[in-house]
């Protein structure tokens, strides 16, 4: 996860007092274990075009047992993970969450729920606050009709926003989730409005990866060009509310799937504020170097609903071991899967363009499942780069007309995404 907000909070708090701390100042001492992302069922009321974990509205056999859940949360426990994200599926139709939710509690996790949120009433949304979840999100796919559509379910739009309405009355801490593909990209300054609107906490922007429902609609993946408006859009969002008192803590922006977004930012940077970056862009790069660039099979892993581990929620058809048969501890450490331990390698072994890209320090060579499952090969470059040659050192800069002026400086945030045309691949 890249934590825009976190960034623009400590540029402005830079540009304020003149001082941007070091690297190690900044960086909070990591746990020994990594963020798990627990999919506990795959039933869900829905059937979304992009879905990873291609779920329908059935049951499936073989998942955990509570027993077995509770198993597995002492071993994660031990091993020092401190975060459990409870996902699905919908977790709302495993009829044990409220157990499992209420012991992750008690054990001292930090404890997240990732839902659609259209089965939330008010009586869901009073046991939901009551539990104490740490983080609740919630996706969007975009306003009322591209959701919908999105969701395959007319009103879907509708349910979820009320489901927001109720658990921010209830004081949940909440999040948007937003994926954008060419097919949304166009809802994005709206739901952003929306967000501030509903006075949501955190906007948290995934960009599409290959993996699941979600590889059907490869070709359709929104092309870099929009990836690019739609993150200068997302940073002088982040920047506007970290100089305003009123919001600088009040909105959190993040993005995940591309750690190409770091060395954009400090692209972003140069262009929307060359005065900062020439002070703070050494201080900057030290930053986003130490905070290590993608994670999967390092600090994020994930368990599916048969209790298969994988390196995070996108590698379900790579498995590294079953809870069933070792502990978590166990499959997380055992070197002896290539893929694992390629992942854990640093710097990875990643062939192409990301071989030779200047920025590989800071993006650890971005998402691998990508690669795989394009070209098969998971050390592939990542064709969900959407940085330029030149921009990571394999090409000379060309050199920009005696007239251009900074993009991001010269026109008002929010208005570059709708001038882009989206065409989608054939």
């Amino acid at each position: 996860m890249f934590r825009i907000s976190q960034f623009m909070r400590e540029l402005a708090q830079a540009q304020r007092s003149g001082h941007y701390p070091a690297a190690s100042a900044q960086r909070p001492p990591r746990p020994s274990g990594p963020v798990v992302i627990w999919n506990l069922i795959r039933r869900c009321n829905l059937t979304c075009t992009h879905c990873y974990a291609l779920s329908a509205d059935h049951d499936y056999a073989g998942e955990l047992s509570t027993t077995e859940v509770f198993a597995v949360m002492d071993d994660l426990k031990s091993f020092g993970v401190p975060v459990l994200i409870l996902s699905g599926g919908e977790p709302l139709l495993r009829p044990d969450l409220a157990d499992i939710a209420a012991r992750a509690k008690a054990m001292g996790f930090y404890v997240g729920l990732s839902t659609n949120g259209t089965l939330i009433d008010a009586g869901q949304a009073d046991r939901l606050a009551a539990l104490g979840f740490d983080y609740v999100g919630i996706s969007l796919d975009g306003l009322r009709d591209t959701h919908d559509r999105f969701r395959r379910l007319a009103g879907a739009f509708d349910r979820s926003l009320a489901a927001v309405r109720l658990l921010r009355e209830r004081g949940v801490k909440l999040g948007l989730r937003f994926t954008m593909t060419a097919l949304n990209a166009h809802d994005l300054p709206a739901l952003l409005a929306l967000m501030r609107r509903e006075q949501v906490d955190k906007f948290y922007f995934s960009h599409l990866n290959y993996a699941g429902r979600g590889n059907i609609h490869r070709a359709k993946d929104a092309r870099h060009q929009a990836t690019r408006a739609a993150l200068d859009l997302l940073f002088d969002r982040a920047w506007s509310a970290a100089r305003d008192a009123a919001t600088a803590h009040a909105e959190d922006y993040v993005t995940g799937n591309n750690d190409a977004d770091g060395p954009y930012l400090l692209q972003w940077l140069a262009a929307r504020e060359p005065g900062l970056h020439a002070r703070f862009g050494a201080a900057l790069h030290a930053r986003l170097v130490a905070g290590g660039g993608n994670a999967s099979g390092q600090m994020v892993a994930n368990i599916d609903n048969l209790g298969q581990v994988h390196p995070d929620t996108m590698w379900w058809h790579h498995t590294l071991g079953s809870v069933r048969e070792r502990p978590f501890s166990a499959i997380w450490n055992d070197l002896s899967d290539p893929l694992l331990a390629g992942l854990k390698q640093r710097p990875r072994p990643v062939q192409g363009r990301c071989a030779g890209c200047r920025h590989l320090a800071i993006c650890n060579g971005n998402t691998r499942v990508r690669a795989q499952q394009v070209s098969g090969n998971a050390w592939a470059e990542d064709p969900g780069c959407y940085l330029d040659d030149h921009e990571i050192g394999l090409a000379p800069a060309m050199p920009a007309p005696a007239t251009a002026a900074p993009q991001a400086a010269t026109q008002p945030p929010g208005t570059r995404l709708a001038d882009i045309p989206l065409v989608l691949a054939p």
